[in-house]
């Protein structure tokens, strides 16, 4: 089947010709590199048809008579599957018939060749990377084709919508506080100014807030300047209310247009020393820049990652509320399924129903990932009115889910079984939860980074010669991102050290293409938990509270010291929850935490 991409790959290919532009490399994120863009800069989901659950996951390269895909291992069944017929083909970026993109690009153009890109969607460094290994080969990059400006006439505008106050009684730390840990930062880096392109390092340092302008993130689409003598935030001025203008006076800043970025930043003094994140900054923003430029700002991203005791405590309260939402959800789905009524998009409707009915919840954190059997094999796979499956006969229901609560982001991910699961699935369920058990129970120095405690999760399957490609563990924001840097827990070194108030998820898994796939996520803080003459060591707390299927251990192959731990925390979770429930909730929540015996 032809599918309408068919005709918008046309529309570019003339375009190319026209500019000639001999391969061009289309982004799927935004000036701020956001991992999940507001839909003005879904250009590339718009033109190949593939849609992963975030915007951003997918980068396309189109030459005159050949159109590519890169996306990763999540998203290989459904990008295959979505791009059938639409002229585009997928390449594997990770994995191991892994493609670079880069030296794919450069072995299929020649010298005198122009290769064109939007800049304002590419970082700093990726571009850096591309026009040195093409400049090397006597091909050009051009920064400024900006395609989509043309070939797509119906592309929606901007978002408009109305930022409001994150209360700081509630995030624990003043905008002066965080603009001076900031500018300290910058000073640390012989810096005297900085530009903040990212849109969650924005929101952090304001304490502001929107809803709709990033699907699922409760952030604005803006910049931001700060120096020791000046606070200036470049947004559309349509989406301040007049309590948000007055929250921006009480702390000095200025506001200006969105769009006046790139001149305001080529008409700072040359003696400016301006801090550019080379992995957050567009190219073209950076090519306006006619100071000095420094690049650096990790340090910036640690400091909203380390987060406060008042922040911590008021997360807690947010996964109550998870798992109060959460427990009625699962309720719901043991109760209804025997009716063989329900659908994976039926149950993601449910399922975003239950959270939003609590005000503090303004959004899920991400879309819903609930998948039945083959689908749950499917990494990211996200239900669809074409796509959506019955809940039917015996089998395995992975569901990845979370909130944005004022009081805390959350990200859990449980699998159940409905109907009797065969020992295989126990099997291997058992052996993912041994994995992030072994994680859970971490004890490790100051200084320890997460590369160095992934193993952990993945030994277990490993010993078996079984394997997932995805990360371990993703930093998670605080009424942000759902997915936050610097610190992560994957195979890819990272020099990131875990810190004490670091949040950060614990999701091992394993997927069997047709048949099921297995998933046990909790978030985790890293605190400290003691300091002896060789040093501090620290360990990760639970923060999730939901328990996992009871029925999917097999003891035959856990130790006692996992059984405890699992039993451990069922009973922190019947602690915290159970005053929270009804009488029919209790009796449920009893039953599923209750102690596993040989």
């Amino acid at each position: 089947m032809v599918k309408k991409q068919a005709e918008y790959l046309a529309r570019l290919r003339q375009l190319m010709a026209q500019k000639g532009i001999k391969a061009c490399v289309i982004s799927g994120t935004d000036p701020h590199q956001s991992e999940n863009p507001p839909m003005h800069w879904r250009g590339r989901e718009w033109l190949t048809g593939f849609e992963s659950t975030n915007g951003t996951n997918g980068t396309a390269v189109v030459l005159p008579d050949e159109a590519y895909v890169w996306t990763d291992s999540r998203y290989f069944l459904q990008a295959e599957e979505q791009l059938e017929g639409t002229g585009f083909k997928m390449m594997e970026e990770d994995g191991p018939n892994a493609v670079d993109l880069v030296d794919w690009l450069t072995e299929h153009t020649n010298q005198g060749d122009t290769v064109g890109i939007d800049g304002m969607t590419f970082s700093v460094s990726y571009a850096q990377r591309l026009q040195q290994e093409l400049n090397d080969n006597g091909v050009k990059l051009d920064t400024n084709f900006a395609m989509f400006d043309t070939i797509y006439p119906d592309r929606p505008e901007r978002p408009k919508n109305k930022l409001f106050i994150h209360d700081e009684k509630i995030v624990g730390a003043t905008v002066d506080e965080k603009v001076k840990e900031v500018l300290e930062q910058v000073k640390g880096e012989l810096a005297n100014a900085v530009l903040l392109s990212s849109l969650d390092d924005i929101a952090w340092v304001t304490n502001l807030r929107t809803a709709g302008d990033i699907a699922f993130s409760p952030i604005f689409v803006s910049y931001l300047f700060l120096s020791p003598t000046e606070r200036i935030l470049f947004i559309d001025k349509d989406k301040i209310t007049k309590e948000v203008a007055d929250h921006l006076d009480k702390y000095g800043f200025k506001v200006m247009g969105y769009d006046d970025v790139t001149t305001f930043v080529g008409n700072l003094p040359k003696e400016t020393r301006l801090l550019l994140d080379p992995e957050k900054t567009a190219r073209g923003v950076y090519d306006h820049v006619d100071c000095t430029p420094v690049f650096g700002g990790a340090g910036i991203a640690k400091l909203k990652s380390l987060k406060n005791k008042t922040m911590i405590s008021n997360l807690a309260t947010a996964m109550e509320k998870d798992g109060v939402a959460l427990t009625k959800f699962f309720m719901m789905v043991e109760k209804e399924y025997p009716e063989g009524k329900l659908t994976e998009l039926e149950l993601a409707k449910r399922l975003r129903a239950l959270r939003l009915a609590d005000s503090s919840c303004v959004d899920e954190s991400f879309a819903p990932i609930i998948g039945w059997n083959a689908h749950g094999a499917i990494v990211h796979y996200e239900p669809t009115e074409e796509s959506s499956w019955a809940i039917q006969g015996d089998g395995l229901l992975l569901v990845d889910s979370g909130g944005q609560y004022v009081y805390g982001t959350t990200d859990i991910t449980r699998t159940i079984a409905l109907g009797t699961p065969t020992d295989e699935q126990r099997h291997d369920f058992t052996l993912v939860m041994k994995g992030h058990i072994a994680l859970s129970n971490a004890v490790f120095p100051a200084g320890t980074t997460g590369h160095q405690l992934d193993v952990l999760a993945r030994q277990f399957l490993w010993k078996e010669g079984k394997a997932y490609f995805h990360g371990t563990g993703h930093g998670v924001g605080f009424f942000i991102n759902c997915h936050e840097g610097p610190q992560n827990i994957r195979l890819n070194i990272n020099p990131t050290p875990l810190e004490p108030g670091m949040i950060t998820s614990n999701e091992p898994g394993l997927y069997l293409s047709g048949r099921y796939g297995i998933r046990c996520e909790n978030l985790i803080v890293t605190e400290k938990m003691m300091e002896t003459e060789f040093g501090t060591f620290l360990h990760f707390h639970p923060m999730t509270l939901f328990p996992f299927d009871r029925s999917l251990f097999d003891l035959s192959i856990m130790s006692e010291a996992e059984i405890k731990w699992v039993n451990d925390y069922h009973a922190l979770v019947y602690d915290r929850l159970s005053p929270l429930l009804s009488a029919d909730e209790q009796a449920w929540m009893k039953a599923k935490t209750a102690p596993l015996t040989r």
